[in-house]
């Protein structure tokens, strides 16, 4: 309900209320993933899943410095018409409805792939073909970029307050943050992945090169 409903954009999307959420970790966490995800933004970017805050329009300013592309997919139409009021007219950004589990792309599409915040919040077996799909699109030796929950120190606030209510409103990341994403996709925990913990391990950026 929280992504499905425009009363819940309205609501939630404002930084001070996305950075509220994650705990005052938005704007790091957004930051990462970009300048994970390189000064050349050449060629074509994909961003998998829309989400609250403002990671579209960082993308966006980097292509256009670039002269390349960013496509944005989501399987929610109220998500791409949220999105579609924060992308200025000009950017080279075009806005799809799509599956993640289930790209409508050809293999070696994209240069670079970025998932934010989007895995915690799909049931296992979608987490699983979003992984493949995002794998599949890239061009070998572009970059795979993954920020998302993660399973924090034993000792972390977030366990005891946090955590417990946001289990109710995800039911599907309990297991993200009792394992971490290499717990649940055994994929992940590969030496070809590269990992970064952020505030006490809430948090986690995964990166791949094909």
């Amino acid at each position: 309900w929280a992504y499905a409903r425009p009363w819940a954009a309205k609501l939630f999307d404002h930084q001070f209320m996305v950075n509220a959420i994650l705990l005052g970790n938005y704007n790091r966490l957004r930051d990462e993933a970009v300048k994970e995800l390189g000064d050349d933004f050449s060629g074509r970017t994909l961003q998998v899943g829309c989400c609250y805050g403002n990671l579209t329009p960082y993308l966006a300013k980097r292509a256009a410095k670039s002269g390349g592309t960013v496509d944005v997919i989501d399987i929610l139409p109220m998500q791409l018409k949220n999105l579609g009021k924060k992308v200025r007219s000009g950017e080279p950004v075009s806005i799809s409805l799509m599956d993640a589990a289930a790209l409508d792309m050809p293999d070696a599409t994209y240069d670079r792939v970025v998932i934010f915040l989007l895995l915690h919040e799909e049931p296992q077996s979608y987490r699983e073909r979003t992984l493949h799909e995002a794998l599949r699109v890239l061009k070998p030796g572009g970059k795979l970029v993954v920020i998302d929950y993660a399973n924090p120190v034993w000792w972390h606030p977030a366990r005891f307050s946090t955590i417990p209510v946001y289990s109710r409103l995800k039911p599907y990341a309990v297991d993200v943050w009792n394992n971490g994403l290499t717990g649940v996709l055994p994929e992940m925990s590969e030496s070809a992945w590269k990992t970064k913990s952020y505030f006490g391990g809430l948090f986690q950026k995964l990166v791949r090169i094909k």
